[in-house]
């Protein structure tokens, strides 16, 4: 690259996310980062401008959950850093691959009451792998290369990089900022200030544009032993009542997600998913929806491929000691976590079944009744659930309207959760119908991240149905995003759940406290919120009308609008005592 007045650190940064495969670049602008927003639209990087920094992050997460390239977002110093927190964390805590680019102060201003100026690195350290702060502009390029390598590795995980402001304009610029264009001084001081500030830029931008590319190797997971395999091959040969829990991250490689599928129903072992491995056999018989306690009660062998003895499984109760318990995670302290596993395999787990499969010999029907036993128990759920959206309740029942979405939604559907107690009956009456076809914020329990999670979807799959499942609580937290759909052309369906209560805590807090307090909302107009926004929204409060209300969303996404449905739901006992602490 030569120098001239055209280059500038922007340059060097888009030029890296092109090379590493990135298509969309999340933000909300700022003057730290306004070069690297120019230079990336200039190599045709999508620049994706949203209302909240929050977004920015979720988004990327979602690009990176579905296609294994971390997702980037870069985001203004200061405010528009402290922003993304949350964000972030629920990324660190899925093992999302994300980078975080955050402008920064000059160097030369750092600590001297600059506009926005704080200790981001102090900030961000717990909640990524690891945090880079850039001093000299020919690091840039070695540093993003660190960064997205990071990201990937071992158990995969957002990283933040700082890029101060001086690094990323043309040098001609800085040094007119700085003064040291203005000429010598008379003065001793002037003349030490203009020396100083000379040598400064000189070794901020000495060898600039002599970029080298070393791009990395793929990062390759750890690999479960042939022993382990062989020992886990061995208990299930033995075992009569095997149950296999699969979560996230056995989908931490999208590109093999249709060979996991496959090998997953090679082994023939009753499976239960959560997370983003829920939709991973599509519709296929082996997969069991309902009464997971039960089944695991009951179990001889279990093998949890990437999910944690932590809440979802009563932290490690809802293994009987009866059982023999084989783990697989990536994260050794989260094989352990509560519970010691009889087998413990620190693998990727997608690579384990995999390769689990390749060595299995045992002909399909092994479990065949075992597997007749847990089906009629999904059966005899999925009529219960049935007659449970028959029951009248003011306005729509919500067990009926996730049926109808069910019924109605497109075989490339993608759903994305946000919300509480709606969104959780949704997850057991709505059925993603092939791998990564499921988004949820995972076991962090963040409100908020939906619309981002819809926006990285849709830009991901742009001929795909994206449905965003909302309750009306967590609605409120992107609701703006509706704007940024609208500019961008963005054309997702969501449903809100409105019942006018953040009802996962009040049903609880109701009972045990005898007090709704800082739980009750009101029938919102959601609808007419993303109609102001520039979208289309539709009221939804008559049972008669929920298949033609969904079929007029899926009309007006086709013609390219974004819609959001405000369904005025009523009150069941569907979840009762769900509380999870």
């Amino acid at each position: 690259m030569d120098k001239n007045n055209t280059m500038h650190g922007g340059v060097l940064v888009a030029d890296v996310l092109n090379r590493h495969g990135v298509q969309n670049l999340f933000t909300l602008c700022g003057g730290h980062i306004s070069p690297i927003l120019v230079a990336a639209k200039q190599q045709n990087i999508r620049i994706v401008d949203v209302r909240d920094e929050a977004t920015a992050v979720f988004a990327a997460d979602a690009v990176a959950r579905l296609t294994g390239i971390p997702g980037v977002a870069a985001v203004t110093a200061g405010p528009g850093l402290t922003n993304t927190i949350t964000a972030v964390k629920n990324a660190q805590m899925a093992q999302s691959p994300v980078i975080i680019i955050g402008g920064a102060t000059a160097t030369l201003l750092k600590g001297r009451g600059a506009l926005q100026d704080i200790d981001q690195i102090a900030l961000m350290t717990p909640h990524v792998k690891q945090t880079f702060a850039v001093q000299r502009v020919r690091d840039i390029v070695p540093t993003l290369l660190d960064a997205f390598r990071l990201s990937q590795e071992g158990i995969p995980g957002p990283v933040f990089v700082e890029l101060p402001v001086d690094l990323l304009y043309p040098e001609p610029v800085v040094r007119e900022w700085t003064g040291a264009a203005a000429g010598k001084s008379k003065s001793l001081t002037g003349r030490a200030t203009n020396w100083y500030i000379g040598r400064h830029i000189k070794k901020t931008f000495d060898g600039a544009w002599k970029a080298q590319y070393a791009m990395a190797q793929p990062a390759v997971p750890p690999q479960p032993s042939e022993s382990d395999l062989q020992k886990s091959i061995d208990l299930l040969k033995q075992s009569k009542r095997p149950v296999m829990v699969i979560g996230s991250q056995a989908l931490l490689a999208p590109d093999h997600a249709d060979q996991l599928q496959t090998a997953v129903i090679a082994l023939g072992i009753p499976t239960y998913l959560s997370g983003m491995a829920r939709g991973l056999l599509g519709r296929d018989a082996l997969h069991m929806r309902h009464k997971r306690s039960n089944a695991l009660k009951e179990a001889d062998v279990v093998v949890l491929a990437g999910v944690p003895c932590d809440f979802r499984l009563n932290y490690g109760r809802s293994i009987p000691r009866k059982a023999t318990y084989i783990g697989v995670n990536r994260d050794s302290a989260e094989l352990k976590k509560n519970r010691k596993p009889d087998l413990a395999i620190v693998a990727d787990p997608g690579t384990y079944l995999r390769q689990l499969a390749a060595f299995w010999s045992e002909q399909p029907g092994k479990w065949a009744a075992w597997h007749a036993q847990l089906s009629q128990r999904d059966v005899a759920r999925d009529v219960e659930i049935v007659r449970q959206a028959q029951e009248a309740v003011d306005l729509v029942n919500p067990i009926e309207l996730c049926r109808q979405i069910e019924a109605v939604a497109a075989d490339d559907s993608v759903f994305i959760g946000d919300g509480g107690d709606f969104v959780a009956t949704a997850s057991y009456i709505v059925r993603p119908r092939s791998p990564l076809s499921w988004l949820d914020p995972g076991v962090f329990g963040t409100l908020g991240p939906g619309a981002g999670f819809a926006l990285g979807a849709k830009l991901v799959r742009p001929d795909a149905e994206v449905w965003l499942i909302y309750g009306d609580g967590s609605a409120a937290y992107s609701l703006a995003e509706f704007d940024t759909f609208a500019r961008h052309g963005i054309p997702i369906i969501a449903v809100v759940g409105t019942d006018a209560s953040w009802a996962q805590i009040a049903r609880d807090q109701v009972t045990l406290l005898g007090d709704s307090v800082g739980t009750d909302l009101v029938r919102t107009a959601y609808h007419a919120v993303a109609a102001g926004y520039g979208s289309k929204g539709l009221l939804l409060d008559n049972p008669e009308n929920v298949t033609a209300c969904l079929r007029e969303a899926q009309a007006l996404a086709a013609q390219g609008y974004a819609v959001l449905i405000n369904a005025h739901i009523g009150r069941t006992d569907f979840r009762k005592g769900s509380l999870s602490i």
